[in-house]
């Protein structure tokens, strides 16, 4: 039986996490004051963050009510963060929360077009190489493993994708392994930013895409067949189209499902079980993550947790193996994993 104890001491994987999004929200809070921002955030300006008093939503800064009211909240959370000082205490941060929890490897989102469209200066690398150094010393002092998946960003177009693309290429050097590609899927398609996924490949990166999320089957297809994403972010609407879940299943990419934000961004509905229960079943690759944990107010263990009541006391073990093979670590990395794994199996 899957008890909270077993569940806690659980060996676990982390493959879609937006390191910006496990920004605590106090350390957010001290980072607006630092810098002079505002806590909130709105494409024509929000004005300085007040020097003499709080403002109104400091009790909760991470509010919104849906995905658009979130793609502000991570906007403004990444306007925050403006130096490689705040991305080595970010990153040390989430290494501290993610050890908490039994973390043993991360895939971590970062996304440097975000971070440049609000501090044209920024020294990306010098950022990335602040969290890198974190990351290592978490690694020889605790055992965890972090790698980074750079983000594309949809809606700034193709150019900037492009050009992130070759920043991700030059910083393999600094643990990056990937590119991904979040955003407004509904206005920013797949098809946009092929050329960018077809460069990343050639020069050694994974591929992997957030699709069927604020967007339809068709935006999953497309992933798949166009972007030739090796794993799709959130996926769930790919139930809209039963030949999209099949591809899925024959193809067996893994999906990287996260409940608490898919509720609160509206994607799926709070009052029924999430749609994991049903793509499960349907016998798609599965993994679970928290996505941005600080903002949607949970973590991986709250995830797998709610796996286990809607899909049964199996579930965080078999999605968790899923992750084991899903990630791009080393056949070292998987086999440690693996291992750590099936010494807390209830049937070992």
């Amino acid at each position: 039986m899957m008890t909270p104890e077993l569940l806690r001491k659980m060996p676990k994987v982390q493959l879609h996490c937006h390191l910006e999004g496990t920004l605590r929200a106090a350390t957010f809070i001290d980072l607006a004051r630092k810098h002079g921002v505002a806590l909130t955030y709105r494409p024509h300006g929000a004005g300085p963050f007040p020097a003499d008093e709080p403002p109104a939503d400091a009790a909760d800064p991470y509010a919104f009510k849906d995905f658009e009211g979130f793609l502000l909240t991570f906007a403004a959370v990444s306007r925050s963060l403006a130096e490689p000082a705040d991305y080595k205490l970010l990153a040390a941060q989430y290494l501290q929360d993610a050890i908490a929890q039994n973390v043993m490897y991360a895939e971590l989102f970062v996304s440097p077009s975000v971070w440049r469209f609000f501090h044209k200066s920024i020294d990306v690398r010098a950022c990335m190489a602040a969290v890198r150094e974190a990351c290592e010393a978490a690694r020889e002092s605790e055992g965890i493993e972090a790698a980074f998946i750079v983000d594309l960003t949809r809606n700034f177009g193709v150019e900037s994708a492009m050009h992130t693309a070759k920043l991700a290429v030059e910083m393999q050097d600094l643990g990056v392994i990937g590119v991904g590609l979040g955003g407004d899927e509904a206005h920013y398609p797949a098809e946009m930013f092929e050329g960018c996924f077809d460069f990343a490949r050639a020069n050694g990166l994974h591929c992997v895409a957030h699709a069927g999320e604020n967007a339809g089957a068709a935006s999953v297809r497309a992933a798949v067949e166009t972007l030739h994403a090796e794993r799709i972010g959130h996926g769930i609407r790919a139930l809209e189209d039963p030949a999209v879940v099949q591809l899925l299943v024959e193809k067996k990419i893994p999906l990287e499902i996260c409940p608490t934000s898919n509720f609160l961004t509206g994607v799926a509905l709070g009052e029924a079980p999430h749609p994991l229960v049903e793509i499960d079943a349907a016998g798609c690759v599965v993994t679970i993550d928290a996505d941005d944990p600080a903002i949607f107010k949970t973590t991986l263990t709250d995830e797998l947790a709610y796996a286990a009541e809607v899909a049964g006391d199996d579930a965080p073990l078999r999605f968790t193996r899923n992750a084991i093979e899903a990630a791009f670590a080393s056949p070292q990395t998987k086999d440690r994993l693996r291992k750590r794994l099936d010494a807390l199996s209830p049937e070992a």
